[in-house]
């Protein structure tokens, strides 16, 4: 545990609820990325039929509730050994999965194009149902293709998954780009005038620090950890998290246990003999902590990563865990105003700093504002 893992022993059980509460009714809580869409695409054949509750996935809708989910980007992922055209379709057929979710269960999810239309979900009982896409394999190196998610609805564009893509580096590839290319930096600038997000989730450090001087716009990370408290190649180091202050983005910390903790990471690597180490909660509110201290209050939120990988951290098995990962940090000493501000406040400062590109490059109608990339 880290120097902030002391609960305070003044705070009861319905005092910790309260400031639960409290914070939740300050700001819906969101979160930066969960692989459902997939998880049907292997297991369900797309189907969004029964999805309501009992299901082995880490996802299902009764859980969602308990969860107090007030919006979720949904990925749309295809891994990427899923190259060329392959790619764009899968990425179309993840897509049309969200909208057939929100179009089946319609008291349940509203589909989320902006700040406002999450607030609407929101007032109206409904989880804000947000699209971000994982991997820029997924556009087929084509401007094109990054236009049309855009008029889909897609809020953002993860960088890298595993591997480098035409023109950036993953940080669990070999470089070849130094970061990003030339290209590299134009698609930047072309995400920007469209008004959706730079996800550096995946990235290399030297990507994401290319990223941030080219980006004039928030950027994120819709699923990382903190590399000081556990040196994966997935996470993010100080150096990167500092200069979230200056960007006004956001770290969406994950509970992939792997990223958490360095003995699990090595059991995980190393052939996985015997039981793995024990991951709980507690090491996600340590990895939250380390991440608010070094970038700020600001710039923290949750990208859990369910149904994106096969274990999670003791405590937080499912979509219903978040509650617990509050109450958590409520113990200790957070007030309810900063828990706000981890659920969902501070990404959804970024969705409203960037609403207006967005809306006005998906505005058919109009064409919207000149492309930099055209081919």
């Amino acid at each position: 545990m880290s120097a902030h893992a002391t609960s305070d022993p003044s705070l009861r059980p319905d005092d910790v609820a309260t400031v639960v509460d409290q914070a939740i009714q300050l700001a819906p809580l969101i979160d930066g990325h969960n692989d459902w869409a997939w998880e049907c695409r292997l297991n369900r054949d797309y189907s969004v039929e029964g999805l309501e509750r009992g299901l082995s996935t880490d996802t299902d809708i009764a859980r969602l509730r308990a969860g107090r989910v007030g919006g979720q980007f949904w990925s749309v992922y295809v891994s990427d050994d899923h190259l060329g055209a392959d790619a764009v379709q899968g990425t179309l057929e993840q897509i049309d999965w969200v909208y057939r979710l929100a179009a089946r269960y319609p008291s349940d999810f509203g589909i989320a194009r902006s700040a406002a239309d999450v607030e609407a979900a929101r007032a109206a009982g409904r989880i804000a149902s947000l699209l971000g896409a994982e991997g820029a394999h997924c556009l087929n190196d084509s401007p094109a293709v990054l236009r049309m998610f855009a008029r889909l609805g897609v809020r953002y564009l993860t960088l890298t998954h595993v591997h480098n893509t035409e023109w950036a580096d993953s940080g669990t590839d070999d470089p070849v780009h130094g970061g990003l290319s030339a290209r590299g930096v134009e698609y930047i600038r072309e995400l920007n005038r469209l008004g959706m997000l730079v996800d550096l989730s995946h990235v290399s450090p030297a990507t994401a620090h290319a990223a941030l001087d080219a980006s004039d716009s928030p950027v994120i990370f819709s699923h990382s950890s903190c590399r000081a408290l556990s040196d994966h190649p997935r996470n993010v180091p100080d150096d990167v998290l500092r200069r979230l202050a200056v960007n006004g983005g956001v770290l969406m910390l994950t509970f992939v246990p792997q990223f958490l903790s360095a003995d699990y990471s090595t059991w995980f690597e190393g052939g996985q003999a015997g039981p793995g180490p024990t991951v709980t909660l507690t090491d996600v509110a340590d990895h939250v902590e380390h991440a608010r201290d070094v970038a700020g209050i600001r710039h923290i939120g949750l990208g859990g990563d369910y149904d994106g990988t096969d274990e999670f951290p003791v405590g937080l098995e499912g979509v219903d865990g978040y509650p617990a990962l509050l109450a958590e940090l409520a113990r200790r000493g957070w007030p309810a105003a900063d828990l706000a501000a981890l659920a969902g406040a501070n990404v959804l400062r970024v969705l409203r700093e960037t609403d207006a590109a967005f809306a006005a490059a998906g505005d058919a109608a109009s064409g919207g504002s000149v492309p930099r990339l055209v081919r």
